[in-house]
């Protein structure tokens, strides 16, 4: 009789972690406990773009300040908006089926910087900015944040995982974000 209570008990215990394993990476369960606090940073990224400042800005700006384009509609979600500050939700595949959703304020400094804030997420913690540099008929984009996480060795550990798919996802918006104003920054320079 024990071994079954103890073999119940085994299978609700890994149910009951998958659960919560999915609802803390989904952002539906937040633990913000302030106890044992790791911040670590993100990135930095860096990037050289082949574009003016302000089309690099109007580019990051667009997906929050007007509608996100079909490639865009799926992973980002704007709650609410205002001129300078939107309320946004992003949505990170993560793994299979298993995506990764966060609440952010997004404050924009025209034409010289983006600042993220997170409000709900995997962690408790993040905040970030990207900065664009003029450099002569390019910018200089630089990204840099942190990430913190509660409960000593076990949030640091979480925190690792975490910032990993991270700054992944950031490298890959840095990308698109490269490609598609470089693209905007060329068909404005050929002739008509």
């Amino acid at each position: 009789m024990r071994s079954v209570w103890t073999a119940g008990t085994l299978a609700l215990a890994l149910v009951a972690s998958r659960w919560g394993y999915r609802r803390l990476v989904a952002g539906d369960l937040v633990i913000d406990l302030s106890i044992g606090r790791t911040v670590r940073p993100l990135g930095p990224i860096d990037a050289r773009i082949q574009a003016p400042r302000e089309l690099v800005f109007d580019v990051i700006a667009a997906p929050y300040l007007t509608s996100p384009p079909p490639s865009l509609a799926e992973k980002i979600h704007v709650l609410e908006r205002s001129k300078e500050m939107v309320l946004a939700a992003h949505r990170t595949p993560v793994r299979g089926e298993l995506v990764a959703t966060t609440v952010e304020t997004v404050r924009f400094e025209r034409p010289g910087g983006v600042h993220f804030r997170l409000l709900r997420g995997p962690v408790p913690h993040v905040i970030e900015r990207f900065e664009l540099t003029e450099d002569g008929d390019a910018t200089l984009f630089h990204y840099e944040g942190e990430l913190g996480t509660d409960l000593w060795a076990v949030g640091r550990w979480w925190g690792d995982l975490v910032a990993r798919r991270w700054d992944e996802a950031v490298r890959e918006s840095v990308a698109d974000i490269t490609r598609i104003a470089q693209e905007r920054a060329a068909r404005r320079r050929r002739p008509p």
